[in-house]
């Protein structure tokens, strides 16, 4: 499949998330749109059946990049109204991950319990997110940096030294650790964990 080098994004949010207007992937679609990536696709959703159907808009686009945004632990994923666990939503999104890379805004969601679920024999290339709880302000922030980044270097393609640099230096400048795993077809687990150099306390 010839994918898109396109940013597809999906939020959820608390009710006080939507009231504060802290809707982040929206602010990061308005700033992709501004810096020229004007085809970025953006989705708010508060239930499992709209995630669903989200994620089959996301397949039939052949976008390439998945953005997700919400409330996660290290079990699941919470959506405004209910929760979902990582082995679940690995079964929706595995069917159309070959391919294509997974960006998580969520505290402790890009973990090694996702990062088997969706990284071993699905094609996708990479889980990227933060390693443990963020603020709002920081995830937003770093998200909007590093999209403008990335895609500023390359707008038709994702390397795996590009990435590594660009969240290394990002990590260091918002001091806030972010985990990279990327699927491999050696490992015994399907996936390896890429290193950055920088140290975050």
């Amino acid at each position: 499949m010839r994918t898109i080098p396109e940013l597809f994004i999906i939020e959820s949010l608390t009710l006080e998330d939507e009231k504060a207007g802290r809707q982040e992937g929206e602010l990061i679609s308005r700033m992709l749109r501004l810096g020229g990536k004007t085809r970025t696709q953006y989705y708010y959703i508060r239930t499992e059946v709209e995630l669903e159907e989200m994620i089959d808009l996301f397949d039939e686009s052949n976008y390439r990049y998945l953005h997700i945004s919400c409330h996660a632990n290290s079990h699941g994923m919470a959506l405004t109204f209910g929760d979902l666990s990582f082995s679940k939503l690995a079964g929706m999104l595995n069917p159309c991950l070959e391919d294509r890379r997974v960006f998580v805004s969520a505290c402790e969601m890009a973990n090694e319990s996702l990062a088997a679920a969706i990284l071993r024999e699905t094609g996708c290339y990479s889980l990227i997110g933060p390693k443990r709880s963020i603020r709002f302000s920081d995830a937003a922030a770093f998200w909007v940096a590093f999209y403008h980044l990335i895609f500023k270097a390359n707008k038709l393609s994702m390397k795996r030294e590009t990435l590594r640099r660009r969240i290394t230096e990002l990590s260091a400048i918002f001091e806030e650790p972010i985990n990279y795993f990327a699927s491999s077809s050696t490992a015994k687990q399907g996936y390896t964990r890429v290193r950055n150099r920088t140290r975050v306390r």
